[in-house]
């Protein structure tokens, strides 16, 4: 159901617009699966996605697609709600009247009435036009009171709906915008073990901002490169994966959120620790810097480790770690938080005893980085 804000108790919309805003939040940002679990959703969809003007995204079997009782069902409709359930949608008829409605009768598997607001000689003569069509399921809709209920189930009704039953919740989450997810992607893909250098470049040329301070710098005499450089794959040729991963990273991370530099060296520091930390222990240190960068990544963001695994296509060690904490990975990050935040009983074990060493490392590691590539930040345009 679509709210323009939390606080709207009415939809204050019913458009293309909206049922694209419902469509997006649903499946990319909440996931419909938290929404409903193994249920199928019903959302309202307009004439523009009927007719084939805009695209119904989601896997069939996902939703149910309800047209709603403002949509003019014409010939071009008729005709789109048709190709919809060839494809394998599921049709339901909202707030259904007897009249071009029924244009759709053949073809929808859901009918909704409004108890509310249809009388006795209606209902029963939309009962009467729906007997033909003994596929279609009928579903009682704006119950609000025990006796609209009990008229219901009197006249017949196997499902049901309404604010008799419960009212609806709110429901709310952090959402990245399109630019922040993209910059994600990448962080994930300069953090794999192995970097892929054409999607590396890939991800980064479609940035400008991004691209501008690549290019300055590798143009700078900071960078000790007397060379120049025209484009981001010349840059990433002449820099090497390895400092683009550190520039690119840091540039990433301060945008994200506009940290200041104490945020950053922290995530830094994170990350570097968990990566030494790995490796004393025979684990991939890569792997262990992704984890530690994305768990700092998701502090910045005011969001949980879990939502921000989902968002990125990791690795199911890497993810598990991240949003679980489980796995060799999880303890990497355990420990190391656990010293941040001054809760790691120091024993005689090794692994224990050697964070120290590792932390102050790590520490240094960070803050000779942002001494390094300092002009990132103060390179950015219009700053």
């Amino acid at each position: 159901m679509f709210r323009d804000t939390a606080g709207e108790e009415h939809a204050s919309a019913q458009s293309s617009q909206a049922t694209s805003r419902v469509i997006v939040t649903v499946f990319t940002e909440f996931g419909v699966e938290q929404l409903v679990g193994n249920r199928v959703a019903f959302i309202n969809v307009t004439r523009e996605f009927l007719v084939g003007q805009l695209p119904v995204p989601f896997d069939i079997g996902r939703a149910v697609l309800e047209v709603v009782q403002t949509v003019d069902v014409d010939d071009a409709v008729v005709e789109g709600v048709k190709r919809l359930v060839d494809d394998g949608f599921t049709i339901a008829l909202d707030n259904f009247r007897l009249g071009p409605q029924a244009r759709l009768l053949d073809v929808a598997s859901y009918v909704k009435v409004d108890m509310l607001g249809t009388s006795d000689e209606q209902l029963a003569a939309i009962l009467e036009g729906c007997r033909d069509y003994p596929h279609i399921q009928l579903i009682a809709a704006r119950l609000e009171t025990e006796e609209a209920l009990l008229r219901a189930l009197e006249s017949d009704f196997k499902l049901f709906q309404g604010y008799v039953f419960g009212r609806p919740h709110v429901l709310s989450t952090t959402s990245i915008s399109p630019g922040r997810l993209q910059r994600l992607r990448i962080i994930g893909a300069l953090s794999a073990p192995e970097i892929d250098f054409d999607e590396v470049v890939g991800l980064i040329e479609p940035d400008p901002a991004i691209v501008y301070r690549l290019l300055q710098a590798c143009n700078s005499a900071a960078s000790g490169l007397t060379s120049r450089v025209s484009n981001v794959r010349d840059a990433a040729v002449l820099l090497g994966l390895d400092k683009v991963r550190q520039w690119v990273t840091l540039m990433l991370l301060s945008d994200l959120a506009e940290a200041t530099e104490d945020q950053l060296s922290v995530i830094l520091t994170r990350a570097r620790a968990c990566q030494n930390a790995a490796e004393e222990r025979g684990l991939p240190g890569g792997d262990a810097y992704t984890v530690g960068l994305l768990s700092g990544v998701s502090d910045l963001l005011s969001q949980s480790p879990a939502e921000i695994a989902t968002q990125l296509p990791l690795t199911e060690e890497v993810g598990t770690a991240l949003a679980d904490g489980a796995g060799a990975l999880g303890s990497v990050l355990s420990s190391v938080r656990a010293y941040e935040l001054g809760s790691l009983e120091i024993t005689a074990d090794p692994s224990v005893r050697g964070m120290v060493a590792t932390y102050v490392e790590a520490m240094s590691w960070s803050t000779a980085l942002l001494q390094q590539t300092g002009a990132a930040r103060s390179a950015r345009p219009g700053r």
